[in-house]
């Protein structure tokens, strides 16, 4: 009996393309589309989202090519609770939120894992650059061969039940070569564009979107330096990031950078690059998929998506957060975004930033 696969195809390329290695390699495969939303619910009217009608289309065509069912399943209250939502009060709470990182977490590895098994499909698969690996009896996440397009950041949440029902069938393939793979097979969208901001705000103004249609407001609130002193006036702590630099609006003898955000005073710190650079920080709500590694060991660890993992070591302190040292400081430690931790290509585990540094 062959086995059979649930393709989370997107409309993009690389969906395309793992579900065409998949059939390849003999599995009876779904392709499916996850609706996440509605574009009159994020403010835009034009279809330059993915998700959208033409999206689908696309997904629908490479699905006819290649002869595999395809369907379109409704996550809008699902993705609007765990995503949306959660990203609005992330930015409240001032934090920077990672949604993609939510989207994997409770769609596409929660939600759409759980309708695999209903459609009883031995595994789930997507378009993402990584792998998994059985290692001595245990399943494990590793980065994708191009370092270029690794996506293991935003994978960390995966549990060890749900890799041994994931495959990933280009992490060992280059963005050159999947379009290579989809140009040979004609497929509509081999040459599509990649989207480079957050599914639901397509303009990447995220200020805009909370206020427009979440109806986010605080009013202005103040910037100051380290030492108390007013330096002037913001319209809300929310429209600002740790590290950031451009759009203040303040103007003095040197550069000012956001360092500290206060959201109960509606307060935005400002002062040097060099305010900007610490070594410690610990992370909440941590996963861990490989545990092999002592305290102490030194591994690597990165705080963004582009970040590149510098050497470190972690312990677990008592309230089950993890304490991350890293061995030269490292910039912009940023509450809400999520800290990953590797030893090699080998994803240990990962957690979200909670305090983004530590005062002794």
């Amino acid at each position: 009996m062959k086995k059979r696969a649930l393709i989370a195809m997107s409309g993009g390329v690389d969906s395309s393309v793992a579900a065409l290695l998949m059939k390849e390699r003999g599995y009876d495969c779904i392709g499916v589309t996850m609706k996440l939303y509605e574009n009159e619910d994020i403010g835009v009217i034009r279809e330059k989202t993915c998700c959208t009608l033409s999206d689908v289309e696309d997904a629908r065509a490479v699905a006819a090519k290649l002869d595999i069912p395809y369907y379109v399943f409704n996550f809008k209250d699902s993705f609007k609770e765990k995503v949306i939502d959660k990203f609005v009060k992330s930015y409240q709470c001032g934090k920077t939120p990672n949604p993609c990182i939510d989207c994997n977490r409770y769609l596409k590895f929660e939600g759409l894992y759980q309708r695999a098994k209903e459609l009883e499909c031995d595994s789930i698969v997507t378009g993402h650059y990584a792998r998994v690996e059985q290692i001595d009896g245990a399943y494990h996440l590793l980065k994708g061969v191009d370092e270029s397009k690794d996506q293991s950041y935003v994978l960390y949440s995966l549990t060890k039940e749900q890799l041994a029902h994931t495959q990933f069938p280009l992490g060992s393939l280059t963005k050159e070569e999947v379009r290579k793979i989809a140009a040979s097979h004609g497929f509509i969208n081999a040459q599509k564009k990649e989207s480079q901001d957050i599914c639901f705000i397509p303009d990447g103004d995220y200020r805009k979107f909370m206020e427009q249609t979440q109806g986010i407001s605080v009013g202005s609130g103040i910037f100051t330096d380290k030492e108390g002193n007013i330096l002037g006036k913001h319209e809300g702590y929310y429209r600002y990031t740790i590290g950031q630099r451009k759009g203040l609006g303040i103007s003095g003898k040197k550069p000012y950078y956001v360092i500290e955000i206060n959201p109960e005073k509606n307060l935005v710190v400002l002062g040097d690059n060099e305010d900007l650079f610490h070594t410690e920080l610990i992370a909440e709500d941590f996963n861990w998929i490989d545990d092999s590694v002592p305290e102490g060991e030194e591994i690597q660890a990165k705080v963004r998506y582009g970040h590149k993992a510098s050497p470190a070591i972690y312990r677990i302190l008592e309230d089950g957060r993890v304490w991350v040292k890293f061995q030269t400081p490292q910039r912009a430690f940023t509450k809400g975004q999520a800290v990953v931790l590797y030893q090699g290509d080998r994803v240990l585990g990962g957690g979200t930033i909670a305090e983004n540094r530590i005062e002794r």
